[in-house]
């Protein structure tokens, strides 16, 4: 039994991470300390600086665990790892978790390459970027390609030169073949020069090159030549005009700056890289409502930058963040070089934090509306479906159906909805192996039961094991199951439950003739549903996914003639028979059930033929 006053005895005199676990071993928040003692009793201790959502966090620990660190830096990126890895209920969450694109120049090769890269790695490589839309990389790319015609492919030169022919882009006049040797590597190495001219931000060579050229054609009346000229030089200029000139000290610099509303805040970027603003994007935070402006800017920095390979020289803010020398020792150590965190005050670098600031303020008002609904549709109708059943809460859903076609081996799909949202990564197929022909009750059940008992055997494996919740795919169990149909279907799920000894709601979709949904059945009764409010479109849209998901796996497993009617089983039966079966009795179990004189009677069967499928639904399984 864990003893909460024993244990805070206990806690070290060092620096680390403490963890916070409610009593389903879930961990609901993650926090660093210079000092592990006196930070995580604070917690415990009763005051009224407490903020509501600290208070209601410490309300739902059942026990907490802690791990020591050497350093309050290496606290910091232990804390980073945790909460991105586990994403606590009660710690500020960036909701973005974005990634920007390089361009990679691989100086290191004799003829180097110039490539799209999602990641900027410690090699000989020099990079350009990051970039915010990966489309202006690839139009950038295409770009330098037409322009200085450097190779795209991987051939190990020079000890590859001459061994196979040139490829495309070759005749399509975008790359000069070195593969061939023809073009040195002298040659080769001066477009390189240009292309990293152009892309640390001097295109005046370039500009002039394509003018030149755009001239001379147009005076030798080459005009087809001097038309692509003239659009290459439209593209250059495209991008020159966005980027604009913000500093002429050549630096690397993010700007951020946020908006807050609520429990959600909008946070600005700019990126500025070589003294050129070469990009800007926003991000979400959640779970902000009581926290200090310094806690929110240090939550986003915290998580942003643990997560992009690329630091710049200077952070400029509008808030002092908390343990700022603590938060620039990280940042500096992932840089490889010194990052200075500045609040500017006055001049150039404050407006452009007041600019961030007024940009941040922008998109949370045009959003406030937009998330108002996206949160009615999602989190609130899960409030409001809560309410209506009488359950405490309401995160994860999900919902079951069987597919088939009369003769056809019947397959199952789970579905699942979180926080009122598709999790399409915890979706699950299932080939009914039990079950013969239409029987979808048999099927539910098996699918069921196969569902849960592999969830109980990953569960005890884990425990065993020592293993985190990330081991198995059924470990997590839903708040809510929703079958597709009413009563019959609810009951086989009581019935798989009960047998398991769980303690799951579950409830069905009760369909009117047009097999509309018009209420739910639970607890022995039908709850009718108002079909304008937001609750009846989060369970139509459901069941509109499970839906899909079924009959899209059934409809390709047939494709791929991995379901088939089971009529295909029985000796002497080809497709001729089985069709001419099917359309004389139309389902199958009037074939089940017709005698040997019936069968005759279909067009292509003779007495052996049906004496086979009689023989086959009349005679006793072998186990």
């Amino acid at each position: 039994m864990f003893n909460i006053e024993e244990e805070l005895k206990m806690l070290p005199d060092k620096p680390g991470v403490y963890i916070m676990k409610d009593k389903a071993d879930n961990i609901i928040y993650v926090g660093k300390a210079i000092v592990l003692k006196n930070r995580v009793r604070q917690y415990f201790q009763n005051s009224r600086n407490h903020t509501v959502k600290i208070k209601r966090m410490v309300e739902n620990i059942d026990h907490f665990e802690y791990i020591v660190t050497d350093s309050e830096v290496e606290a910091l990126v232990l804390e980073c790892n945790l909460i991105k890895e586990h994403r606590p209920k009660y710690n500020t969450m960036l909701k973005d978790d974005k990634t920007y694109p390089y361009i990679r120049v691989t100086v290191s090769e004799d003829y180097p390459r110039v490539l799209f890269s999602r990641q900027m790695k410690r090699d000989k490589s020099k990079y350009f970027g990051p970039y915010t839309s990966s489309g202006a990389v690839k139009d950038i790319l295409e770009l330098l390609r037409k322009i200085y015609k450097i190779r795209t492919c991987n051939r190990n030169l020079p000890r590859d030169i001459g061994k196979e022919r040139p490829c495309l882009y070759y005749y399509m006049g975008q790359c000069d073949a070195p593969c061939q040797g023809f073009i040195s590597k002298e040659e080769y190495g001066k477009n390189i020069e240009q292309v990293i001219q152009f892309l640390s931000g001097n295109y005046n060579p370039v500009v002039k090159m394509l003018e030149d050229r755009m001239h001379e054609a147009a005076a030798k009346m080459e005009y087809e030549k001097a038309a692509t000229m003239r659009d290459l030089l439209g593209s250059v200029r495209q991008i020159m005009n966005k980027q604009k000139i913000t500093y002429t000290d050549q630096a690397d610099r993010d700007i951020i700056a946020f908006a807050r509303n609520k429990d959600e805040a909008v946070v600005q970027t700019f990126f500025i890289r070589g003294g050129k603003l070469i990009g800007r994007d926003h991000f979400y935070l959640t779970g902000v409502e009581d926290e200090s402006d310094s806690g929110v800017i240090t939550s986003f920095i915290k998580q942003f930058y643990a997560g992009t390979p690329y630091i710049p020289k200077e952070i400029f803010l509008e808030t002092e963040p908390e343990e700022s020398d603590i938060l620039s020792r990280w940042l500096s150590e992932k840089r490889g070089q010194k990052v200075y965190i500045r609040v500017p005050k006055k001049g150039e670098k404050e407006k452009l934090v007041e600019l961030a600031k007024k940009n941040a303020i922008l998109i949370l008002n045009k959003d406030a509306e937009k998330l108002k609904r996206e949160e009615a549709r999602t989190t609130g109708a899960l409030k409001e479906l809560a309410d209506y059943l009488d359950l405490s809460q309401i995160s994860r859903i999900e919902s079951f159906d069987i597919s088939n076609t009369a003769g056809f081996a019947p397959v199952g799909s789970m579905v699942v909805f979180e926080q009122g949202k598709p999790k399409k990564s915890d979706y699950r197929k299932f080939k009914i192996k039990s079950i013969e022909g239409s029987d979808d009750y048999g099927a539910m059940y098996e699918m069921l039961t196969r569902r849960f008992t592999h969830g109980m055997r990953e569960l005890e494996e884990m425990k065993e094991k020592n293993l985190d919740e990330s081991y198995g795919s059924f470990t997590k169990y839903p708040d809510l199951i929703l079958m597709d149909g009413g009563k019959g279907q609810v009951n086989v799920a009581l019935r798989v439950l009960d047998e398991l000894k769980l303690d799951i709601a579950v409830c069905g979709m009760v369909k009117d003739d047009n097999h509309r949904t018009r209420g739910i059945y639970y607890r022995n009764r039908e709850l009718p549903i108002d079909k304008s409010n937001e609750l009846f479109k989060l369970i139509t849209r459901i069941q509109d996914e499970t839906h899909r998901f079924a009959i899209e796996y059934h409809r390709s497993l047939r494709k791929k003639q991995q379901v088939h009617s089971i009529l295909d089983d029985i000796k002497g039966i080809g497709p001729t028979r089985r069709r001419a079966l099917m359309k004389h009795f139309q389902t199958l179990d009037s074939i089940k059930n017709a005698d040997i004189e019936e069968l005759m009677k279909v067009p292509s069967m003779n007495r052996a033929a049906a004496e086979e499928v009689y023989n086959f639904f009349h005679k006793p399984k072998t186990q």
